[in-house]
């Protein structure tokens, strides 16, 4: 299954340096229910994803305060894409 959707990077409110984007509410039961018994640890759920011409496999995950996922977006994408935190970006997500 894919999902494209538009959402903004933000920056993880801490001392790291962690930037995700939140999967849209709308997808989140659908990737439950897809993904109920091929969750890994924390409840997290392989992906491939892709932002403009970078793409790489890694996982989201559950994110309790929206209800939906996270996806953390790793420095050289950031760099790669000209991303920083609220920059809006095109996402697509292929489950693995």
């Amino acid at each position: 299954m894919t999902y494209r959707f538009h959402a903004e990077v933000w920056r993880y409110p801490g001392e790291s340096a962690w930037h995700f984007i939140t999967v849209p509410a709308h997808y989140a039961e659908d990737i439950r229910d897809l993904t109920s018994e091929q969750r890994r640890g924390f409840g997290s759920v392989r992906v491939v994803a892709t932002i403009g011409s970078s793409t790489w496999a890694t996982s989201i995950f559950p994110e309790k305060s929206s209800g939906s996922y996270i996806l953390p977006v790793k420095k050289a994408v950031r760099t790669a894409q000209g991303l920083d935190d609220g920059a809006p970006t095109e996402v697509t997500l292929e489950l693995v």
